[in-house]
């Protein structure tokens, strides 16, 4: 909404968004379509697109004069849903929407990007999709990656679920790329005898600019759920800067590592699974994998929400701590450095007395490292050594990302110190490799 003043002034002419208008002021005159006011715009200045395609904004005061010159199309993407035969001998596979702008499109009359999520529209915008698999599509909610909660994993995994139990060969997932990773995670945990690939895609760049990589991201996506004989969550994204192809990463070891490259994603401690090109082409580079099987997906979703995440930094508090044990968390995850490292021998700043405190009120600790590659040991230093003692649990190899889903999951079944323990170093779903790897 704009300004009451603006509203009042429009409302008088007749204008609407979508009206082609004439705006004077100061000498200066602007003619243009009426664009609605943006989330981050002004409300005080009226928006117009200029013939030339952009956008402008003038300021609302005393000597602003506003025309309507004619009435225009109305502004906005408009779906239409068309019947879509299957073709005998394709696959089938199924795209369930939960967010970003993998797959929207671009109103070129407004400049905005409209979300679209019926199969005819998905075609529409990426035709290629018709050469992979009959597409089956579904909308499940549209939500910014940060604001996912443990509700919506569980809303997720019983859609997934459903479509991996129907007579669909594969599962596309779009999804916000800021944390596609703690939800790979998560489905990793919560999917019980996956038997087809589950792919995760989203797009770095929104549709409407020339370097969008979520078409090519989509086609690759689709290609994998539908060809592979992988049967596990992964995540499917461009492999380099280029659009040359895309790489499959295993849904417990993949981090997002950069904010805007098209090649944000990289596995880590673990090779990626496949490469994917365009022409259909997958080419494996990991055959540690789980293949495709039979029988009936189950949905796990007992997850522990109180389980929190804590940083370790130079001169941090350990008061921190007081925090979750007041609050009865059941899990901590602690990101320490290096091997494992907390601050500990300066009394003031020592994390061990509260790590043992937590470990005493019923809390599992966790312990990982900030650096990613490689793996946490409590037995390399002293310090490493009297942080165990205290009871923190040292997590191999794992992500700090995927150790806090995982100990969701596994305090969701037990809250016995011993069980909990031999369950978050047990190896569930790739997230730990043994020790002596390449990536040691």
């Amino acid at each position: 909404m704009y300004s009451e003043e603006i509203e009042r002034m429009l409302e008088k002419i007749g204008a609407k968004i979508g009206d082609k208008i004439r705006i004077s002021k100061r000498g200066e005159v602007y003619e243009g379509i009426l664009m609605p006011k943006s989330e981050f715009s002004d409300k005080k200045s009226i928006v117009i697109k200029l013939p030339s395609g952009y956008n402008v904004g003038v300021r609302y005061g005393e000597e602003l004069k506003v025309e309507k010159l004619e009435g225009h199309k109305k502004v906005g993407f408009e779906s239409r849903e068309i019947e879509l035969k299957p073709v005998l001998g394709k696959p089938t596979i199924s795209i369930l929407s939960t967010g970003g702008t993998v797959a929207s499109r671009v109103d070129y009359v407004s400049g905005g990007v409209y979300a679209s999520y019926k199969a005819s529209d998905l075609i529409k915008i990426v035709p290629e999709l018709r050469e992979i698999a009959n597409i089956n599509s579904k909308f499940v909610f549209g939500l910014m990656s940060e604001d996912l909660t443990v509700e919506h994993w569980r809303k997720m995994a019983r859609e997934i679920a459903k479509e991996l139990n129907s007579k669909t060969d594969g599962v596309v997932v779009t999804h916000g790329t800021d944390m596609m990773h703690f939800s790979t995670a998560a489905m990793s945990f919560m999917l019980k005898n996956l038997n087809k690939p589950v792919a995760f895609t989203g797009s770095q760049r929104s549709s409407d600019r020339g370097s969008s990589d979520g078409f090519m991201n989509l086609v690759c996506a689709s290609l994998f759920a539908a060809k592979s004989d992988v049967a596990e969550v992964c995540l499917v994204m461009h492999g380099s800067v280029n659009d040359d192809y895309c790489l499959a990463h295993r849904g417990t070891k993949v981090r997002k590592l950069h904010t805007s490259r098209r090649d944000a994603f990289k596995s880590i401690n673990d090779e990626p699974i496949a490469r994917i090109f365009a022409n259909g082409k997958i080419e494996v580079l990991n055959k540690n994998y789980k293949k495709r099987g039979e029988g009936k997906v189950q949905v796990d979703d007992k997850l522990e929400e109180k389980v929190a995440m804590i940083k370790t930094y130079p001169n941090m508090n350990p008061e921190i701590f007081d925090f979750y044990i007041e609050k009865k968390y059941r899990g901590i995850v602690i990101e320490g450095t290096g091997l494992g490292h907390v601050p500990t021998t300066i009394e003031k700043f020592s994390l061990i007395p509260k790590i043992k405190e937590a470990t005493e009120n019923g809390i599992a600790v966790c312990m990982t490292s900030q650096c990613l590659f490689g793996r946490v040991h409590p037995f390399v230093y002293a310090n490493l050594r009297r942080a165990y003692e205290a009871g923190a649990i040292y997590c191999e190899d794992m992500l700090p990302e995927v150790a806090y889903v995982k100990l969701m999951h596994v305090l969701g079944h037990t809250k016995e110190r011993e069980e909990v323990i031999k369950l978050m170093l047990t190896n569930m779903a790739g997230e730990i490799n043994s020790r002596g790897s390449v990536f040691e």
